[in-house]
C-alpha cells in the first residue's frame, strides 16, 4: 500500500504571549512506495512523530491530504485507516498472557470482521512465529524481556493485516545489544510481510542500518529524502551532513580562493568550478589519509586504537568544534604518538563544501 502525503501542515496554538502558532509539520509532500520501509529522521522536536501521528490519524491535519492508494483518508479515524501502531511504550497489558495481548485487536471486530476464538488464536500463532515469540505465547509480560515484549507489541500490531505498519521510536527502551537485534528483526518481518512501514527515529544509525529511504527533517521540514547510503555521501546542506554519521562529520571555516580550497592558510584541494567564497569545509572520519608530506597540519591530541580501526585525534584553528577524528586503517597507522602534530591528504569524495552563509552544499566538478 503506498502512502501518500500532499502538503501536509500540523499547526499547534501558541503557548506563548507572541501568539504565534507552532508549525509542527510544514508543507510535507512525499509519496511512500508499496511494500517500502521509510525512516522518518531527525532530531527531537523535528516533527517525524508528529507526522506519523497524522498518518495513523492520532492528529487531525491543520491542511492537505492524506492517500492509502487511491483512498483519501484524511478524515477517517484510526480504527478506519488499517494501520498497526507500535510505540516506545510497548503498552502490553500486564495481567493479559502474550496470548491474549496479541489477539486483544481481533476481539474488537465487528460484523462481517468478528472472528471465532479458534481463529483468533490461529492467528496469534502465526504472527508469533513471524516475530519468534510462539514459545512464549502462556507468559505475561513481565516475564519478558524488553526485546521479546517488542516483538509481541509488533505481533500486536501486524495480527490485523494492516495495510501500514507505523513504528514511533520502537527500540529506544532497549540496550544497545538488544537495539541491534531488534532492528534487524524489524527488518526481517517487514520484508516478509511486505507492509509498507514507517519507522520514525532520531538514531541515524537505525534510519541508515534498515530503511529503503529516510527521510531527514528539521523544524517540521523534509531536508533530504533519498536512500541512506546517498544521504551519507551527497548531503544537501550542512545540516545533513552533521546529522548522519558516526563519529560526525568534521566541519572546518575556509575559503575557496583561485580555484584552490584553504582551510585556515591550508592549501588543501582543487576547487575548478567554484567561485572565490567562504565555505564550510566538511570532512568526513574516514576521509582523511595519513601523509607526512600532507597539505593540512594538525596539532595531536590522542591516538586510539580500536581493533580494525584507529582514532586519530587532533586540533587545528579552523576547526569549528572540539577535537578532529580521523578514521584510518589500524594496519596503516603509522602516527608517531609523541609527535605535536600530524598531516593529512584528503580524499576529494569524502569532503563537503558548503555556502557560509546559506549553508547549502556546493557541487564540486570530478
Amino acid at each position: 500500500m503506498k502512502v501518500v502525503l500532499k502538503h501536509l501542515y500540523k499547526r499547534f496554538p501558541s503557548r506563548n504571549k507572541d501568539g504565534k502558532e507552532v508549525i509542527a509539520v510544514n508543507d510535507f509532500d512525499f509519496e511512500i512506495p508499496d511494500g517500502k520501509l521509510i525512516g522518518l529522521l531527525g532530531p527531537s522536536g523535528c516533527g517525524k512523530s508528529t507526522t506519523l501521528n497524522l498518518i495513523s490519524g492520532l492528529e487531525k491535519a491543520s491542511d492537505g491530504r492524506i492517500f492509502f492508494g487511491e483512498d483519501d483518508v484524511t478524515d477517517l479515524p484510526p480504527e478506519r485507516r488499517g494501520v498497526g501502531l507500535v510505540f516506545q511504550n510497548y503498552a502490553l497489558y500486564p495481567h493479559l498472557t502474550v496470548r491474549n495481548n496479541i489477539i486483544f485487536p481481533l476481539q474488537n471486530l465487528k460484523g462481517k470482521d468478528k472472528m471465532t476464538k479458534e481463529a483468533m488464536y490461529a492467528k496469534a500463532d502465526e504472527v508469533a512465529k513471524l516475530v519468534q515469540i510462539e514459545s512464549y505465547m502462556d507468559r505475561k509480560p513481565s516475564e519478558l524481556s524488553g526485546g521479546q515484549q517488542q516483538r509481541v507489541a509488533i505481533a500486536r500490531a501486524l495480527v490485523k493485516v494492516p495495510k501500514v505498519l507505523l513504528l514511533d521510536e520502537p527500540l529506544s527502551n532497549l540496550d544497545a545489544r538488544l537495539r541491534l537485534q531488534t532492528r534487524e528483526e524489524i527488518r526481517r518481518i517487514q520484508r516478509n510481510t511486505g507492509v509498507t512501514t514507517i519507522f520514525v527515529t532520531h538514531d541515524q544509525e537505525e534510519a541508515m542500518s534498515i530503511s529503503d529511504l529516510i527521510v531527514v527533517m528539521k523544524d517540521g521540514t523534509i531536508q533530504q529524502i533519498d536512500k541512506p547510503q546517498n544521504v551519507y555521501d551527497n548531503p544537501v546542506n550542512l545540516f545533513v551532513a552533521k546529522f548522519l554519521g558516526t563519529p560526525p562529520i568534521n566541519v572546518f571555516e575556509g575559503e575557496v580562493k583561485g580555484g584552490r580550497l584553504f582551510i585556515g592558510d591550508q592549501d588543501v584541494l582543487a576547487m575548478k568550478n567554484v567561485d572565490d567564497r567562504k565555505v564550510w569545509v566538511g570532512v568526513r572520519p574516514e576521509g582523511f589519509i595519513l601523509d607526512e608530506n600532507g597539505p593540512l597540519v594538525c596539532d595531536l591530541t590522542a591516538v586510539e586504537i580500536m581493533g580494525r580501526d584507529t582514532s586519530v585525534v587532533s586540533t587545528h584553528p579552523a576547526f569549528t568544534g572540539v577535537q578532529i577524528r580521523s578514521i584510518i586503517d589500524t594496519a596503516e597507522n603509522k602516527v608517531d604518538q609523541d609527535a605535536e602534530k600530524v598531516r593529512f591528504s584528503l580524499k576529494p569524495y569524502k569532503v563537503h563544501i558548503f555556502d557560509h552563509e546559506t549553508e547549502e552544499r556546493i557541487l564540486v566538478e570530478g
